[in-house]
């Protein structure tokens, strides 16, 4: 394989490493039922297997080679970019709800609906989008030289409503939730400690990275939304009625990368997203990977493949050859 990218194959092994780290601190978040952070996970973790599986098939050419999978990728891509911020929109809540419980306990009917309303934010909305972008979908797929498979969307109104506004709208709500949690962390800062470890059995160490979890992503998804937003607006916009004319599920779109890499923005659009699910994956690594709860499951593990190995090779001794004094 020679691919036309000379960084190649550094991407992959990004990717890669970013699917492993993003899956790491998955079970003890599973666990304690984490909706938000378990969702961000699948989210990244997803969106980066796409990625890496897409950067090794399309290195190097534009052939439609695997046309069941590009269908799969395009929507686990769009569901994926929504459900990154739709998790820490969870995350905020979260936070937020911590925060103004003044060391009230929850009722097991609050922390049902919690659990419902949190769901449904996850995986609900990233559903939801998945669904709308069919209605302005003008073909099956492109695919792009270097990058892969991608989602088409039509450049209509209708296309900014119900697909592009859900990341930077998802984002500004979860910027209010956050500026809401900074008020009431400042005026109960004292009580803090005690309301989260009370109320939810979370350490402020834990609720501070989650907090810098949020205003990472909401610094870097939101304004890549908007930026999205920019990018397409400058090409011509058509009405929707010209989607009649223009829907044709058989067609799919080749592109070189040559050509998508000519003009500066459209460039950087394709980039950044691209980069996105890896970027995001180890920002969660670096915040959840090294805490001190990471540190007690991965001394957990270790001690588990001890005992493991250790009851493989004493049966081993047991049937094998007896041990000489």
């Amino acid at each position: 394989m020679h691919a036309s990218d000379p960084t190649f194959p550094l991407y992959p092994i990004l990717s890669f490493l970013a699917i492993v780290v993003s899956f790491i601190p998955f079970p003890w978040h599973y666990r304690a039922r984490n909706i938000g952070t378990c969702s961000y996970m699948l989210s990244t973790g997803l969106y980066s297997l796409v990625e890496f599986i897409n950067s090794f098939i399309w290195a190097d050419n534009v052939n439609n080679i695997a046309p069941v999978w590009c269908d799969i990728s395009a929507q686990t891509i769009i569901g994926a970019s929504v459900g990154i911020t739709s998790s820490t929109l969870v995350i905020s809540r979260q936070l937020y709800n911590i925060s103004t419980m003044s060391g009230r306990s929850t009722t097991p009917q609050e922390r049902r609906r919690e659990t419902i309303i949190n769901s449904i934010i996850a995986f609900g909305i990233p559903l939801l989008v998945m669904a709308l972008h069919f209605i302005v979908q003008p073909r099956r797929f492109d695919i792009f030289e270097e990058i892969g498979c991608q989602p088409a969307t039509f450049n209509t109104v209708a296309a900014y409503i119900l697909y592009f506004m859900w990341p930077v709208l998802i984002g500004l709500c979860s910027c209010v939730y956050s500026v809401l949690t900074l008020r009431n962390f400042y005026n109960h800062r004292v009580e803090f400690a005690k309301v989260a470890s009370t109320n939810s059995g979370m350490s402020p160490s834990r609720y501070i990275r989650l907090m810098l979890l949020v205003f990472v992503d909401m610094f870097c998804n939101t304004p890549i939304g908007v930026f999205a937003i920019i990018v397409a607006s400058r090409a011509v916009v058509l009405p929707f009625s010209a989607l009649s004319e223009s829907v044709d599920f058989a067609k799919i779109d080749l592109v070189p990368a040559s050509v998508w890499k000519a003009d500066r923005l459209s460039r950087a659009a394709v980039e950044i997203n691209h980069w996105v699910p890896v970027f995001c994956s180890f920002v969660f690594f670096v915040f959840f990977g090294f805490a001190e709860e990471a540190k007690k499951n991965y001394q957990k593990a270790y001690e588990s493949l001890k005992r493991l190995f250790g009851c493989r090779g004493s049966r081993a001794n047991a049937n094998g050859n007896p041990k000489t004094k």
